[in-house]
């Protein structure tokens, strides 16, 4: 009967108490058998940051992502992975480990999973509501209402709307800086953005009415978007007035015919590859997501940009004069787009400050495609399919073998020869990278160049509040506490 039968045969002869000790031992076994063959199997695995056994780093996470990853990237290096409930999170920091998360395409690598609790905000139908096809054709979109020809129309824009906004100022006095330019951002952003109608009309309304869009995302919205809690329940109204409010613009619009050079106007002429157009609905979606995209960065990133340097006044501040200064001696007080990206200095300035404290502290993809990293010291990690894949700009930026002096602010090391941030591709993750790279990075340069370079050519500036620490508790990371400035008027 063959000796597998016999084994059987004997063991179901003994006495039942024996029976049970010879079964209790092959399952042990077993047991350890399947562990070490699963150990095996997993060695390529990233490490594991500790935590209790189903809820595993959750707990750790939600006290802070960025000291969990200051623990884990000190004891594990730069690849390691959290588990979250039934998720695993697997962190890849720096660019020797990021460059497929930056380069993959959203078939291999998918945002959808992950930014799906955007949703009630941005709408059904558009960005992480539709399928890879056809968020690849709204991206065009985005695209096309942010390329260069209009770009030197919504710089235009821009410089009105500042010089207007601190023609208001008084000859001196002090001001809180990040109240003042979020309240500047949200005046450019309905001008260019939304168009003319609402930033002379309606701009009250739709202002107020985003304000509650931005109430209602909360830490806890990222896991339960639809839990019905009061400001969600506003989210959802003022989504739905917003709808009612651009469809009526967009249909006074088509009937009459007129134009405007603004992105409202873009999404409006923007068709699908099989002819057709956005509807009301997904149009106002398509503002709303890009709204939101850069309406907290550009205003936090405009205030960490000042306030950097007028905290290193000596080192940096007459150079970004003196630039203007020659700016002006050629173009005069003209400020256009071609005029702005000369100003090389400031811009430097601006990517500085946006490297130290850039707004977001992660970047997430779910994994669609297994794929191996390989770290600096030569380990192989694999990561397998559903698995979801995070980096940190906060954390890559202050990398020493990646930024001299990493804790520094030091706007001199993306100019030649040093150009930190070029020596080794997606070393600078401020605007993400890649397939997925933000599309409104040059629209943020602008409009924060532009709103500084009017600043430095009417007030002198003095910084009266300590540098403030970042709020890593928000959604968006800001400055925590004042960033309270003097300022006097002056003709530079």
């Amino acid at each position: 009967m063959g000796p597998m039968a016999d084994y059987w045969a004997w063991t179901l002869a003994q006495p039942l108490q024996t029976q049970m000790a010879m079964l209790m031992g092959l399952l042990v076994v077993t047991v350890l058998f399947l562990k070490t063959l699963t150990g095996m199997l997993n060695s390529r695995r990233p490490p594991c940051v500790g935590g209790i056994p189903i809820i595993g780093g959750f707990l750790k996470f939600i006290k802070g992502p960025l000291p969990l990853m200051d623990a884990a990237y000190a004891k594990h290096g730069s690849v390691f992975s959290v588990n979250i409930f039934h998720k695993r999170m697997t962190f890849l920091i720096g660019p020797e480990v990021s460059s497929h998360f930056f380069k993959a395409n959203d078939l291999e690598m998918s945002q959808k999973e992950v930014y799906e609790f955007n949703v009630p905000t941005f709408g059904k139908g558009v960005v992480f509501d539709v399928d890879h096809k056809v968020r690849i054709e709204q991206f065009r979109f985005f695209a096309e209402a942010l390329k260069k020809n209009r770009m030197r129309t919504y710089v235009g824009m821009m410089v009105m709307e500042a010089e207007a906004f601190f023609d208001k100022w008084g000859d001196e006095g002090e001001v809180d800086l990040l109240q003042q330019l979020s309240d500047l951002i949200i005046l450019t952003a309905s001008r260019c953005l939304m168009g003319k109608e609402v930033r002379e009309q309606l701009f009250e309304k739709v202002s107020e009415l985003f304000h509650h869009l931005d109430m209602g995302m909360l830490p806890i919205s990222v896991v339960f978007p639809y839990l019905p809690i009061a400001a969600h329940r506003k989210r959802d109204w003022a989504r739905a007035e917003l709808s009612k409010i651009f469809s009526k613009i967009i249909n006074n619009r088509r009937d009459s015919g007129q134009s405007e050079p603004d992105v409202l106007q873009a999404f409006i002429d923007a068709r699908y590859k099989n002819g057709t157009g956005l509807s009301d609905d997904e149009i106002t979606g398509m503002l709303i997501a890009v709204l939101f995209a850069g309406q907290h960065t550009s205003s936090i990133t405009s205030t960490w940009a000042g306030l950097h340097m007028l905290a290193h006044k000596q080192m940096v501040w007459p150079q970004a004069e003196e630039e203007q200064r020659k700016i002006m001696k050629t173009h005069g007080d003209e400020l256009n787009f071609d005029i702005i990206n000369e100003m090389d200095h400031l811009h430097c300035c601006v990517k500085e400050s946006l490297r130290i404290h850039p707004p977001l502290i992660m970047l997430m993809r779910m994994c669609q495609k297994p794929f191996t990293v390989t770290t600096r010291d030569g380990k192989d990690y694999d990561i397998p399919k559903g698995e979801i894949v995070a980096t940190s700009p906060c954390k890559a930026h202050r990398l020493e073998h990646v930024f001299k002096d990493a804790d520094k602010y030091d706007p001199f090391r993306y100019m030649p020869p040093r150009a930190e941030d070029k020596a080794t591709p997606f070393s600078f993750i401020g605007f993400g990278g890649g397939s997925h790279g933000c599309m409104g990075e040059q629209f943020a340069y602008m409009q924060i160049k532009t709103v500084w370079s009017v600043l430095l050519r009417k007030f002198d500036l003095e910084l009266i509040s300590p540098l403030p620490e970042p709020n890593y508790e928000a959604m968006v990371v800001g400055p925590k506490g004042p960033c309270l400035v003097k300022y006097k008027r002056r003709n530079l």
